[in-house]
């Protein structure tokens, strides 16, 4: 096989129709587009959905779903990022001010991902059962 002469398969590339060239061409005159109406004009685009007048569906189906109103409001640390907290006692101001969470955070949540050097006491922190028991082995503890 050669490049030059690669050829698309028999019938996959069809010329275009060249509508309103006469009568003998099967598509003279109105061009396939029918007898008045907005379809038939120059210049039509119908919107996305239109469904000629009537209430289309995307307003007919009730809305669904919830997105909750404290979404940026809380946060989860790795247990990786406590070691970059230089506080004895790791609270939420503790990690707010080393820039671990963001400044507009209300909770945190300490969750197990990586590894955890250096001994740590946490207050006021969500901790889940696996942070917890990687907290007491590198021998820090978790305060409420």
């Amino acid at each position: 096989m050669r490049l030059n002469s690669i050829r698309p398969a028999r019938g996959s590339k069809t010329p275009r129709l060249r509508v309103g060239r006469g009568i003998g061409s099967g598509l003279g005159k109105t061009a396939g587009r029918g007898h008045k109406g907005q379809t038939s004009r120059s210049g039509y685009a119908q919107k996305i959905g239109f469904e000629g007048g009537q209430m289309p569906l995307q307003r007919r189906l009730p809305k669904r779903g919830f997105v909750s109103r404290q979404r940026g409001s809380s946060a989860e640390v790795r247990l990786h990022e406590l070691t970059k907290v230089e506080a004895e006692v790791i609270d939420l101001a503790a990690l707010i001010s080393a820039k671990v969470v963001p400044s507009n955070c209300k909770r945190a949540k300490v969750i197990l991902s990586g590894k955890l050097e250096k001994a740590v006491v946490l207050k006021g922190l969500a901790v889940t059962k696996g942070a917890a028991a990687a907290i007491a082995q590198a021998g820090g503890r978790v305060e409420d």
